[in-house]
């Protein structure tokens, strides 16, 4: 069994915020009951431990702990609502209005009633039905739309009114109750509900970042399907066209058939070759390019970036430039698919007659995240710098940083 604290690690950065916006929208629910063991509590010190309240208060704690779970299940499905997840939320937000609503009437018609001589004196009764109102109202915010929502509130407001005056309380302070519990409720409601806009925010930004990656990785193959394009359109129809001639030529005997057939082959091999030298160009990282890319990507990612290759760099020879571009493409790759990382270092120096390339980057997860499966990207850097008689390493480093060097003899 993973330890909690194992177990949060291994989550991404929206579900972290999901699972933190969650449970304080839990504890919202459970400050229920400590609200109302407060004012049972306080009613009972002022009575002096009267044995009268005891039935009403036992009534009450266990309305409390019953909303609580009921409210604890709303938040969950109201959430998941939200998220555009597929959820019974309404039946649960039927079921916890109605147990609000019929608990503030329990309570108001057992307590002890209102001294109409006294208007201070209101029975802590009310600041229970209180109390059960504000508590139910949060998850409605966040299960329906603001004006439903508003309007479940005024209708919850408008049933327990009744109940109100039927405890005594009079006409003014029944409205002075209304008016604060109306306000109370709007704040309520609207702080869930931005708990909840707020948890749905991460998750769009989090989908916009795979969009964009998937983007970039759209861009790349219509690029290089434009090349294809444009190298391989004109000498297909110009072969597709002297073809056609030469058979016609053949067809009647002439000798220029044999002429326009060398023509295509001509044709041919000239395509051949420039089909290689656009596959060769897709297949080569310059180093400048790709660490110019990796610096854009990663800022766009808010990822802070640091590049420092010196004047080494353009001293190196084209085919070691090349591999040092395909080892800083496949960080970058491994930065934004693997880790949460808010600072990445790229640094060429050269030390005992080699070229190495540092790259070193936080946000490293202690639990490997479910995305990340065995990738063959490192096995593939070592096998191009292995051409090269180079070698990668990955040297231990600090907790939650992942630290990598690619060398290669001069």
């Amino acid at each position: 069994m993973r330890s909690p604290l194992r177990s949060w690690r291994s989550l991404s950065k929206p579900q972290r915020t999901e699972l933190y916006l969650r449970w304080s929208l839990y504890l919202m629910a459970l400050l229920l009951l400590i609200a109302v063991l407060t004012s049972s509590g306080l009613a009972l010190k002022q009575a002096d431990g009267d044995p009268a309240l005891m039935p009403v208060v036992r009534v009450s704690l266990l309305l409390a702990l019953a909303l609580t779970l009921v409210l604890l299940r709303t938040y969950r499905v109201a959430i998941d609502h939200y998220l555009r997840r597929p959820t019974g939320h309404t039946r649960w937000i039927a079921v916890s209005v109605c147990l609000a609503v019929a608990g503030c009437w329990t309570v108001l018609l057992l307590g002890p009633k209102a001294d109409p001589a006294n208007p201070s004196d209101i029975p802590f009764t009310l600041y229970v039905a209180g109390d059960l109102l504000l508590s139910t109202f949060g998850p409605v915010c966040v299960g329906l739309r603001p004006k439903p929502a508003a309007l479940t509130g005024l209708g919850m407001l408008l049933a327990v009114t009744p109940a109100v005056l039927l405890a005594g309380v009079g006409v003014g302070a029944t409205a002075g109750f209304l008016v604060g519990q109306g306000l109370f409720t709007a704040f309520i409601g609207s702080s869930c509900r931005g708990f909840a806009w707020l948890c749905a925010v991460v998750w769009e930004l989090d989908a916009a970042r795979e969009a964009q990656s998937r983007l970039a990785v759209a861009e790349e193959r219509l690029r290089f399907s434009r090349d294809l394009h444009d190298v391989m359109g004109r000498n297909l129809t110009t072969i597709a066209l002297k073809s056609e001639l030469a058979v016609q030529l053949a067809r009647r005997g002439r000798p220029e058939a044999a002429e326009q057939m060398a023509e295509v082959q001509k044709i041919a091999q000239e395509s051949q070759r420039e089909v290689r030298d656009v596959v060769r160009g897709y297949r080569t990282a310059d180093l400048h390019a790709e660490a110019i890319g990796a610096r854009a990507v990663l800022r766009a990612a808010d990822v802070a970036c640091e590049i420092d290759l010196g004047a080494e760099a353009d001293r190196l020879p084209p085919p070691v430039q090349s591999v040092f571009g395909w080892v800083i493409r496949e960080a970058t790759t491994n930065v934004l698919r693997h880790s949460e990382a808010a600072r990445c270092l790229i640094r060429l120096r050269q030390e005992d007659g080699r070229a190495v390339l540092e790259l070193e980057n936080d946000g490293v997860p202690a639990v490997p995240l479910p995305s990340q499966g065995a990738g063959t990207g490192l096995r593939g850097l070592r096998e191009r710098l292995a051409a090269h008689d180079g070698e990668l390493t990955v040297p231990a480093a600090e907790a939650g940083t992942f630290r990598m060097l690619a060398t290669v003899p001069l």
